[in-house]
């Protein structure tokens, strides 16, 4: 569980920090994020048209605060990053509590818990705050300040590229814009991350392009900066909500028959793991956008508790005590598998496709004496000779034969070695 330890530390370290669509909490969050893989950062330029959209100014905050009479701060910025509305234009005044309660966001069904909110395209400011607070302000005059600026800037976004045997892509996508929320957004970050070190140890047959970007805008610019290369990317996954104890749930990608929403199937389906499989809709994390028809990749999005399945979601109480080093470990594994199945999942050609070819004469059926599933191994090499005809890939193998992907994939080994079969 040391994986899952080192991951939740992650999401403790980014937890204070003030992240947006744009601006130095974002920064911030990659520079961290780098201490672990290295990345390179992109910044793009306010005013440059990304598709349909215009990156927006910078929004950048030193500080904020509600203070009463007596200078008391009543709400402060320092204390949690939620308590400002995003993307606050500066303000300085002072003001009856009866005027400043059009600029406070709460929770009453939750009157402890402070509320997420924003205002990236419209001009406002605000604070959040738990209701509870909210009812103990005496009426009077209070002392607003919002020292934040909104100015021509930068969208900041990562990658960070795991090299394959072959040059054709997986996207592994992260949202980098929340503030103080772990499960939704920085365990996401920290099972991609972790991720991305687990590849590097191996020698994977795709190559891995992790993109650490703010959401929808964030996922937009990096479509319209590589529009040109997009037939690279054969397959992808987005994360999010991935440290909660809720059960996982993959969503499928807009065409629902992707690679990848069949690797996902079948290996939450072979893992027993308590899993929910649901269709894509247009709503949600930026798979919406991999997904957009003009693209069309197939991208999936795994998550546990799915988008604002659960009560704390977009709250204060999705802190770090929400998340759990075990269940971020446990996404952690499922990506590996999966992408373990989609490294392997290749079509191979039967070179002895008249009759069934002899395997003891070549040594195969000896190779498995004294294996406890003898017998599954051998039913594996008559599966993959028998639909190896460049049509059928392993996992259609493992899915129509019902025997273990791993078995299966063993079995193509043994008798590519054999000259039985190539890719």
């Amino acid at each position: 569980m040391t994986v899952g330890k080192d991951m939740h530390e992650l999401v403790e370290r980014l937890y204070p920090l003030c992240r947006s669509i744009t601006g130095d909490g974002v920064r911030a969050t990659l520079e961290i994020v780098g201490e672990y893989v290295p990345l390179q950062v992109h910044e793009v330029p306010t005013g440059t048209q990304v598709l349909d959209w215009t990156v927006p100014q910078e929004w950048n905050i030193r500080d904020a605060y509600v203070a009463d009479a007596a200078g008391n701060r009543v709400i402060d910025f320092a204390a949690s990053s939620l308590h400002v509305l995003g993307y606050s234009v500066p303000v300085s005044r002072t003001m009856p509590l009866s005027e400043l309660r059009e600029h406070l966001h709460t929770l009453p069904e939750h009157p402890r818990w402070v509320p997420y909110r924003t205002s990236y395209y419209t001009p406002e400011w605000g604070f959040c705050l738990a209701q509870e607070t909210l009812d103990a302000l005496p009426d009077g005059e209070y002392e607003v300040c919002v020292d934040s600026t909104l100015a021509d800037g930068h969208l900041t976004y990562a990658e960070h590229v795991v090299p394959g045997q072959v040059s054709d892509e997986v996207i592994v996508s992260c949202h980098v814009c929340h503030p103080s929320l772990a499960n939704d957004n920085l365990a996401g970050i920290a099972v991609a991350t972790f991720l991305a070190r687990a590849l590097a140890e191996e020698t994977p047959y795709y190559t891995y392009r992790f993109i650490y970007a703010p959401g929808t805008i964030g996922a937009i610019t990096w479509l319209a900066r590589n529009a040109e290369r997009i037939e690279q990317v054969k397959h992808g996954l987005v994360l999010a909500c991935a440290g909660d104890s809720g059960r996982l749930t993959y969503k499928q990608s807009r065409r629902g028959d992707a690679e990848i929403d069949r690797v996902l199937r079948h290996v939450l389906a072979a893992s027993e793991r308590p899993h929910h499989v649901t269709e894509f809709t247009p709503y949600g994390y930026d798979e919406r956008q991999y997904c957009s028809p003009g693209f069309d990749l197939g991208v999936g999005s795994l998550s546990r508790t799915p988008y604002a399945g659960y009560p704390e979601y977009h709250t204060s109480a999705d802190n770090p005590d929400f998340v759990s080093p075990e269940a971020m470990a446990d996404t952690l594994a499922v990506c590996r598998e999966a992408f373990a199945v989609l490294d392997r999942n290749r079509k191979y050609v039967n070179l002895s496709p008249y009759g069934e070819p002899q395997l003891g004469r070549r040594g195969l059926y000896d190779s498995l004496g004294g294996r406890s599933d003898a017998k599954q191994a051998q039913m594996a090499m008559l599966w993959v000779l028998s639909l190896s005809d460049g049509e059928h890939g392993l996992l259609d193998v493992a899915e129509r034969s019902g025997l273990p992907f791993d078995t299966v994939a063993a079995a193509a080994d043994a008798l590519c070695e054999a000259g039985l079969i190539k890719a």
